[in-house]
């Protein structure tokens, strides 16, 4: 990922989200350039990966222009030292401060400052990402994601390690469409990059306390400076703690109260001007109740028992439309037990004016244990237990040539993780649960499942002017995925043994085949073609060439015209599910995205004013995603997968303007308009278990138009500076799955948040307070079936409260 390093000086700058186009912008001074941000370009984003850790400063602002207006910005974002303006590529770039101030905890938030990115929540607290529609929706712990998260260039592979990573951080960086040309993992639909604070050469430290609606209280703090010479350090923590914010309609229970723990320790040390080492230490825990879901509608599995087998769910009452009303079972605890905690050591050695070697190496933990209510009822129709598991090591080592009208990279990058999930489904009072009910009872199934991957990969990228106004661009990357892997699922506690092995006996016999051997208690029970019962096992190996082309041209100081085209890849999957049949744990194959991008980013010549624009076309081949699989015997009905959509497509356009006309006014408008389609004859089921051909059909969790708008105003108040601020947030509609059934509706909405405050001019302190969400707007984010139910996932609802800040 790029490190694109720019000093936030003034804490009170009106408007701290940076959209890096053509117009770049000094945020130490008042922003006063609209940069209308189409796109981070997807190909030519590949090379910002290849950034060295170097801060950015400001250029000398022009005699000719406004005061307020801003001057040139340096990054390093290929590589090299270059001014903002002549990168062939759209970064949005929010600094820390702007994350706090726009109460941005997660990814999932970061979603109301960026245009085109999407969250969904899993219902099993597994947070989904998706990038200009191309996101990957599965709940299993070791899911891989569309797009990819990095901390300072280290990968988190996986989703659910990432809701530590916005702790004391210098900026986040979002970029769209396909990456993996040059180091990291590949990516279909695009990569976040967050960015630590860094440690000083001088001591400094902060505070932060927040209180909030909910009773909620943030508490965060950080301390930097020098320990010994060349040695500099930098260590911060954050405690989140609120009450509960769901509560249950149909009786006096509360739920869904917070306690996250997050702690990180950086060592920079420089024993010559050629040689640097960094080491980072990081980690969370988090104890938090999982959120309980919302009760839409009765869908039995067999709606002929369903009267006899679930009497107290016919009729159950919907909940009222507002997002803190939800049910949930009668266990005494919701709560999760989720850890993590990773190591990364980075280095860096100039070996000449040309040449940088640059290692890159990481180890990390994540466990996880969380009891999630699924159904959205006071009763146990279907309750999730996530039990497991991720260990993963990574080393990259790559080589940086810079020089004039020349700037290249080569590397190789080997990863290695095993993810071990055993998770326990249970469906006590579910018509499921007495389909069997001539062999006994079978309330639920634990879910096993022993994944190892070996990544091996070898990149490179080229730059080349071949004039002053002219450079292209090149890359590519191959990669072998060995994949080895280990699931079933088994009976849940021993007691069902013989009722199972019967059940299977029964049809063995039908086909002239004799008795299975005694099943051991806690087996595996899921069943093959010939009603085999046994683990499913297997290597699934692949590999792929992902490249980028691309050319910019730049007419004039201001104007920058690109092109690129680029091919990304996501590698295949398996499925955790509650499978009683083989067929339903077998692997998918990798997607692949082909996409083509155009833009143009402008500005005038005194910055006040900045325009990009962006056209793209993703060409998608075998997209991933959940679906449902008719097995034999077909006990059940249709069962979940997953499976291959073979060829869809998305056609979109984004853009941003900024404009700060006058001191202290800063306004920033961003839009994504997509178009998605499935274009092959794809037939797969409805969350109703009809057999449908969804070709033609819009891509689910893709709303067409996205729309974020942010404005801030800040003026000296004496010796003291004031500001208020909006943030607003639109999605239109979409829906939750392929299908035309209202069930799977996921209905427009709009969120505005509030901020206003005041504080000291030279930045030491600041009291400032927010509402989030301040109409109350009544959402979802998504809706499945699970079970006999249908349920749906709500929104945040509002909150307020006030924040101290206070630096030294």
């Amino acid at each position: 990922m790029g490190d694109l390093t720019v000093r936030f000086r003034n804490f009170f700058q009106p408007l701290d989200v940076l959209h890096f186009g053509p117009a770049a912008i000094d945020t130490a001074r008042p922003l006063r350039a609209l940069n209308f941000s189409i796109g981070a370009l997807a190909a030519l984003s590949c090379s910002t990966q290849a950034l060295a850790q170097a801060d950015a400063q400001a250029g000398p602002t022009s005699s000719a222009e406004p005061e307020y207006a801003a001057g040139e910005i340096v990054v390093t974002a290929q590589k090299r030292e270059q001014n903002l303006s002549d990168v062939p590529m759209s970064i949005s770039a929010i600094s820390g401060d702007a994350l706090a101030d726009r109460g941005v905890q997660n990814v999932q938030d970061l979603a109301k400052l960026t245009p085109g990115l999407s969250f969904v929540d899993s219902g099993a607290s597994i947070p989904v990402y998706s990038l200009r529609g191309v996101g990957f929706f599965d709940t299993s712990l070791a899911a891989r994601p569309t797009v990819s998260v990095y901390v300072d260039q280290i990968p988190l592979p996986f989703s659910a390690m990432t809701i530590g990573a916005t702790l004391d951080l210098e900026r986040v960086e979002v970029l769209k469409g396909p990456q993996g040309t040059l180091f990291g993992q590949n990516a279909t639909g695009g990569a976040i990059n967050y960015i630590a604070a860094k440690p000083t050469d001088y001591f400094t430290g902060g505070v932060s306390l927040g209180y909030g609606r909910f009773n909620t209280i943030e508490a965060e703090a950080h301390l930097s400076g020098p320990v010994a010479p060349d040695l500099n350090v930098r260590i911060a923590g954050k405690i989140l703690h609120g009450d509960d914010w769901q509560y249950s309609y149909t009786r006096n229970d509360k739920h869904g109260d917070k306690k996250l723990l997050q702690g990180r320790f950086i060592a920079d040390w420089q024993p010559s001007d050629t040689v640097k080492f960094e080491l980072n230490l990081n980690g969370f825990k988090d104890n938090s109740d999982t959120q309980a879901a919302q009760f839409l509608e009765l869908v039995p599995l067999n709606a002929t028992t369903a009267p006899v087998r679930i009497p107290d769910l016919i009729g159950y009452p919907r909940p009222p439309e507002s997002n803190r009303a939800a049910d949930w079972g009668s266990d005494p605890d919701f709560e999760s037990d989720n850890g993590f905690y990773q190591a990364s050591l980075r280095g860096d050695v100039e070996l000449n004016d040309r040449l940088t070697l640059t290692s890159l190496s990481s180890f990390q933990h994540l466990s996880i244990n969380q009891l999630t209510d699924q159904d959205g009822t006071a009763i146990t129709n279907t309750k999730t237990l996530q039990d497991g598991t991720i260990k993963s090591f990574s080393q990259e080592l790559r080589l940086a040539y810079d020089d004039d009208g020349v700037h290249g990279i080569i590397g190789l990058n080997y990863q290695y993780d095993k993810a071990v999930e055993n998770n326990r489904f249970d469906f006590p009072y579910n018509t499921a649960a007495y389909a069997l009910i001539a062999f006994g009872p079978f309330p639920g199934l634990r879910q096993l499942s022993d994944q190892r991957f070996n990544t091996y990969a070898a990149f490179a990228n080229l730059d080349l002017d071949v004039s002053d106004t002219i450079t292209v661009h090149g890359g590519a990357r191959y990669t072998q995925a060995d994949f080895s892997y280990e699931a079933c699922s088994a009976d849940i506690d021993g007691a069902d043994v013989d009722g199972i092995t019967g059940l299977f006996n029964l049809f063995r016999s039908r086909v002239g085949l004799g008795p299975l051997p005694t099943l051991e208690p806690n087996g595996c029970i899921s069943v093959d073609a010939d009603f085999n019962l046994g683990p499913v096992t297997g290597n699934f190996d692949e590999n792929n060439l992902s490249w980028r082309v691309g050319a910019d041209w730049k007419p004039t100081p201001e104007t920058l015209i690109y092109a690129n085209v680029s091919r990304g890849y996501k590698a295949g999957s398996l499925p955790v599910v509650a499978a009683v049949f083989a067929d339903q744990l077998r692997p998918i194959k990798q997607e692949s995205v082909l996409a083509y991008e155009v833009g143009v980013k402008t500005s005038t010549p005194d910055r006040v004013l900045s325009l990009s624009a962006a056209a793209f076309y993703y060409d998608y081949s075998d997209k991933q995603l959940k679906g449902r699989i008719v097995t034999d015997p077909n006990l059940f009905g249709p069962q979940e997968a997953l499976v291959n959509v073979p060829k869809s497509r998305i056609t979109g356009v984004e853009a941003q303007v900024d404009l700060r006309p006058v001191a202290g006014l800063a306004l920033s408008l961003g839009g994504t308009y997509l178009d998605s389609k499935v274009q092959s004859d794809f037939e797969n089921f409805t969350i109703l278990g009809t057999l449908t051909n969804f070709k033609g059909q819009e891509f689910p969790y893709t709303p067409k138009y996205q729309l974020v708008a942010d404005g801030q105003y800040s003026w000296p108040i004496g010796t003291l500076e004031g500001f208020v601020g909006a943030s607003l947030v639109h999605k239109s509609k979409t829906k939750a799955g392929f299908g035309t059934t209202e069930l799977l509706d996921i209905d427009s909405y709009t969120t505005l948040d509030l901020r206003a405050g005041i504080g000291a001019d030279n930045g030491s302190w600041k009291f400032s307070a927010y509402g989030r969400n301040v109409t109350n707007e009544y959402y979802w984010t998504n809706v499945a079936k699970i079970g006999d139910v249908a349920r749906r996932i709500a929104g945040q609802p509002m909150t307020y409260g006030v924040r101290l800040d206070y630096n030294f």
